[in-house]
């Protein structure tokens, strides 16, 4: 499957819930948002009949998100179905790691592949001005780091959003990928919603001061992961340090990905208000050759490229990342 530029399209971002138990400053605000109704989220079996039909346009990698996707009921049970829709040959998680803990074995039974657990700092006091809530604590995090590491057969990442934050001290985090085989992410701030308010340390400037610390990062050959990261493999490191700048060092010419809200719109590019409603159609009876012809129409006006940080943009994403899914 290629959109208009010729880029292939072989990854599909699916957001199961807008709801989370946390209300991290750059996603949500502190009130919380308008939730959606139970019954305006896709299902289960809606989820499973758009992947099938991906998965016959060439989708081979999915990716579930929310909000926080552990807080909807079942979800291993849909990431095992996934993993046996025909043709998909990864399924992976991204959560804020709170109630991995209480998941992880079914998780581990479900086949899920890989596991990307949010993480921002590794100081307690900071973790709760981010994270607002008493949702989940540092430490139920921590516990579900442990508990994930229980099944070296699944890939562990951890991603944090260095956010120049008094305390958060980004650069801790890599004594998991220095002492474990966990992946230490970096991703750059996205000018999306909540995102908006804040900058970021920059990736040159992260590397700096990686390298002061740990010494030079040698870029690898590898790529653990399905999307863009850019990675490296610092001397005596049993993990990788990665990099996702989307804006600095923007990636949209190899972008392969869609992305599926928790309400049933595709998206072909984060930064715009430009989508396509599959749950109307699935619920009025449209046939699979019906909706596959909507994903492939909609997939030639895929964007060329983003334009974060330029004026005047047409149809800017008003959602927030938590309703799109991060």
């Amino acid at each position: 499957m290629h959109d208009g530029y010729g880029r292939e399209i072989d990854y599909l971002r699916v957001s199961v819930t807008d709801r989370c138990n946390l209300r991290c400053r750059y996603c949500m605000p502190k009130e919380g948002l308008p939730l959606v109704s139970h019954g305006d989220v896709l299902t289960y079996d809606e989820i499973l009949r758009v992947v099938s039909i991906m998965s016959d346009l060439g989708v081979t990698k999915i990716k579930l998100t929310g909000g926080e996707p552990l807080v909807r009921k079942n979800l291993p049970t849909l990431a095992k179905e996934l993993k046996n829709v025909p043709g998909i040959k990864s399924v992976t998680l991204t959560t804020n790691g709170t109630l991995l803990s209480k998941y992880m074995k079914e998780l581990s039974v479900s086949g899920i592949d890989a596991v990307n657990v949010s993480l921002d700092t590794m100081n307690a006091e900071v973790y709760s001005y981010i994270t607002i809530t008493g949702g989940g604590s540092l430490d139920d995090v921590l516990k579900g780091i442990r508990e994930l590491r229980k099944y070296p057969d699944i890939d562990a990442k951890i991603n944090c959003v260095p956010m120049g934050i008094k305390g958060q001290n980004p650069i801790e985090l890599l004594e998991f990928a220095k002492k474990d085989f966990i992946h230490v992410r970096f991703i750059e701030m996205m000018p999306v919603g909540m995102g908006k308010n804040f900058s970021c340390f920059g990736e040159d400037h992260l590397k700096k001061k990686i390298e002061e610390r740990y010494g030079r990062l040698i870029p690898s050959m590898k790529n653990p992961g399905n999307g863009p990261c850019r990675y490296y493999e610092p001397q005596g490191f049993l993990g990788m340090v990665g990099f996702i700048s989307a804006v600095s060092h923007r990636f949209c010419d190899g972008c392969n990905r869609l992305r599926l809200t928790s309400q049933g719109y595709l998206k072909t590019c984060l930064q715009y208000e430009e989508w396509i409603d599959l749950k109307g159609p699935l619920r009025e009876g449209a046939s699979d050759e019906e909706i596959r012809d909507m994903i492939v129409r909609e997939l030639k006006k895929k964007p060329k490229g983003h334009r974060f940080g330029e004026r005047d943009i047409n149809r800017e994403e008003g959602m927030t990342m938590s309703q799109i899914g991060g």
